[in-house]
C-alpha cells in the first residue's frame, strides 16, 4: 500500500507569502491550487496479496466488483490530461497496481496523454523484472517500495508475512535496473522510530533517490498502532532536517516540517549554525542523532543539497481518488466529496465544498487558523479528522504555539 500522498514530484517554483527567507526552503505552486491539484493519487485497485498492519485501505485479496473498468479508466486520465500543463502528477496505487492485468496499458495510455506517471506496488511475487521493463517502457519513470522495519524481523511482522523484506531488497535493484527512479516509503510509529536511522542507511544503501516518511494516521489497520507524541514528531522532523543532505527526504501528514525548514533557515541567516543549538532537544532527538553518526558518520562528504518541501496539502493541490472513482481530499481522510461516475473530476476539485474548505486554512479551528505557518503548513487534515472527527480542526501532533495563540 502506497503512503497516502505518493511519490514525489520533480522540483518546481519556489516563493510564497509567509516569510521572504524562506522561498529557498520551502516549495509553493506556481499555478492556481484552486484550479486544479498538483499531484493525484489513484488507488487503480484495492486487491492485494499482503496484510500490512498500516494498510490505510484495508486491502483485499479480490478486485471490488465495483472496481473502474478499462473504459472507465482511460477515461480518468482522459479528464486528468485535460487540464492545461502543468498537468496533475499521477501515482498509481493501491492494494497493489500490479494486481491490474490492464496496468502496461493505463501507464502507457496515461504517459502519451501527458501525464507523468509513478507507480506504488506491494512487493509480491508480481513483480517480476520482465512487468518492470514493461512499465518503464510503456512511461513509467518513478517507482516505490516500503520498507517499514531496520531488520527482516521488524518490517516482515509490519507487512504480515514472512520474507518480505529480503524480497523488498531484491525488488528495489530490480526497479532501479529497470531504470525506473526509486523511492522507499517508510511509515514511522512509536514502534520503528529507533530504528530510522538504520532504516535512513537502508534507503541510501539500496541507491533510493528519496526517502519518503509517513507520519503514522491512525486510519483503517493503522489505528492499532502507536503513534509518536507531539514532542516526539517535533524532535523526528529536526532530525529529518538535519539528514536531509544525505538523501533526498520527503514527509507526509507531518507539514509541520515546513515550518521547521523556515524556522531554521531563519535562525542560520541570524548566524546561529549548530543544530543542538535550533532543534527541539528531546531524548528521541539525541539518540536518532547520535545512532546516524555512528551508522552513517559525520557529515556526508559530498553533501546533496536539501530538498524544499512541497506546499500542498489534503485538498489544497492533493486529491485521492479510490478504486471505485470515488474522490477525496486524501487517502487518509474519508470525507466523500463525489465521483468520477457522476461529476468530471475537474468540477469536483474545483466546487466541493469540503475541498473549498480545505484550500482555505484561515478557516481552520484552534491554533492552526491563527498559526503564522498556516498557509505553508496548515497542520495535517487527516491526523485532525482522524483524532477529533472534525477535518478542520487544529492538529493536535503539533507541539508549535504561534505568538497570536499564546497571547
Amino acid at each position: 500500500m502506497s503512503a497516502g500522498n505518493g511519490m514525489s514530484g520533480p522540483t518546481h517554483h519556489h516563493g510564497s507569502d509567509a516569510t521572504p527567507a524562506h522561498h529557498t526552503v520551502v516549495r509553493t505552486i506556481k499555478h492556481d491550487l484552486n484550479d486544479r491539484p498538483f499531484i493525484v493519487i489513484w488507488e487503480v485497485t484495492r486487491a492485494c496479496a499482503l496484510a500490512c498492519r498500516h494498510c490505510r485501505a484495508e486491502a483485499m485479496h479480490h478486485p471490488d466488483p465495483r472496481q473502474l473498468t478499462h473504459a472507465e479508466s482511460l477515461e480518468l486520465l482522459d479528464q486528468l490530461a485535460s487540464y492545461e500543463p502543468p498537468r496533475p502528477m499521477v501515482v498509481f496505487t493501491g492494494g497493489d497496481p500490479f494486481e491490474r492485468d490492464d496496468l502496461v496499458d493505463l501507464v502507457r495510455y496515461g504517459t502519451e496523454k501527458g501525464l507523468h506517471i509513478s507507480l506504488s506496488p506491494s512487493v509480491t511475487p508480481k513483480l517480476r523484472p520482465a512487468l518492470l521493463q514493461e512499465l518503464h517502457e510503456a512511461g513509467g519513470r518513478a517507482m516505490s517500495v516500503s520498507l517499514d522495519g531496520a531488520t527482516p524481523e521488524r518490517h516482515d511482522a509490519f507487512r504480515g508475512f514472512s520474507g518480505t523484506f529480503e524480497a523488498t531488497v531484491q525488488a528495489a535493484q530490480w526497479i532501479k535496473e529497470a531504470g525506473f527512479r526509486l523511492q522507499i516509503n517508510t511509515t514511522l510509529t512509536r514502534g520503528n522510530i529507533r530504528e530510522a536511522p538504520q532504516m535512513l542507511k537502508n534507503a541510501i544503501d539500496m541507491g533510493a533517490f528519496m526517502w519518503y516518511t509517513l507520519m503514522l494516521v491512525p486510519t483503517g489497520r493503522g489505528a492499532q498502532l502507536e503513534m509518536l507524541s507531539p514532542e516526539e514528531r517535533e524532535d523526528v522532523l529536526n532530525w529529518l532536517h538535519d539528514e536531509s543532505d544525505r538523501i533526498a527526504i520527503k514527509t507526509t501528514e507531518a507539514p509541520q516540517y515546513r515550518r521547521i525548514a523556515i524556522q531554521r533557515q531563519r535562525l542560520r541567516e541570524d548566524g546561529v549554525e549548530i543544530p543542538e543549538q535550533v532543534a527541539h532537544r528531546g531524548e528521541l532527538y539525541e539518540f536518532l542523532t547520535t545512532e546516524t553518526k555512528r551508522l552513517l558518520g559525520g557529515a556526508p562528504e559530498n553533501p546533496r543539497p536539501p530538498r524544499p518541501p512541497l506546499a500542498v496539502n489534503s485538498g489544497s493541490g492533493f486529491a485521492f481518488i479510490d478504486n471505485t472513482g470515488d474522490v477525496y481530499p486524501n487517502g487518509f481522510l474519508p470525507i466523500h466529496c463525489g465521483s468520477i461516475k457522476d461529476t468530471p473530476f475537474a468540477e469536483i476539485y474545483r466546487n466541493s465544498e469540503v475541498f473549498q474548505q480545505l484550500r482555505n486554512p484561515d478557516g481552520f479551528e484552534g491554533k492552526c487558523g491563527v498559526c503564522e505557518f498556516n498557509r505553508i503548513c496548515g497542520g495535517s487534515r487527516a491526523i485532525s479528522y482522524a483524532i477529533t472527527g472534525d477535518y478542520l480542526a487544529s492538529d493536535p501532533t503539533c507541539a508549535w504555539i504561534p505568538p497570536q495563540w499564546a497571547q
